[in-house]
């Protein structure tokens, strides 16, 4: 069932307010009495809709999860109709790549050093769907090691690599083409998984989703 307009609306505009918010306090330090004096919203609207502060950093983060898997589905019917392993896990990453770009106002404050309960919240999230990805792809790239590990390994080291090359004021494409490399030298290495069959690396014209 559809939410409401007026509750999208109020929804998006604590939303947006909140993660504005970001860039001069830290997630610690907002209150949802200033969001609210900020938002123009009353508290008693605000607690209709959210128990906390907590839960609605969480519906952010499901927000963009969402439009993550659509995102992602997308990809697979338009360069994976065989399903390819490798190819799949490309285009999950893409799909993160293109969540943290496209809100990069809220990413630039989910540092461990800046936000480190933000920087955990959306992470857990990402692991959470890496691993229902990994267990699915898991009867064609057999994992060495437990679902959980091997989802771990990936998730933080990607996550880490994505973070830093912003830091480092790296291009999209770079961090994209530079980031995809690794991954794919990972999975057709066998560091982590047994392949079914022996894997042959497609071209870049197969692996590209631009």
């Amino acid at each position: 069932m559809k939410e409401d307009k007026r509750i999208l609306k109020t929804k998006k505009n604590l939303k947006d307010t909140f993660i504005k918010m970001l860039s001069v306090k830290s997630f610690e330090q907002i209150t949802v009495k200033e969001l609210c004096e900020i938002s123009n919203t009353s508290r008693i609207t605000f607690y209709t809709h959210y128990s906390d502060k907590y839960d609605l950093m969480d519906d952010i983060s499901e927000d963009m999860i969402k439009m993550a898997q659509i995102e992602y589905q997308d990809l697979q019917k338009k360069n994976n109709p065989m399903k390819d392993s490798v190819i799949s896990y490309c285009n999950f990453l893409d799909c993160i790549l293109n969540i943290y770009y496209k809100n990069i106002q809220f990413f630039s404050h989910t540092s461990n050093s800046e936000n480190p309960y933000l920087s955990f919240s959306f992470y857990k999230y990402i692991l959470k769907y890496l691993e229902i990805h990994t267990k699915k792809r898991s009867d064609f790239l057999k994992p060495k090691y437990s679902i959980k590990k091997i989802s771990s390994f990936l998730c933080y080291g990607l996550w880490g690599f994505i973070n830093q090359s912003h830091a480092e004021n790296c291009s999209v494409d770079t961090v994209r083409k530079e980031i995809r490399e690794i991954l794919q030298s990972i999975l057709y290495s066998e560091i982590l998984t047994v392949n079914s069959k022996k894997l042959e690396k497609p071209n870049k014209k197969t692996t590209s989703t631009d």
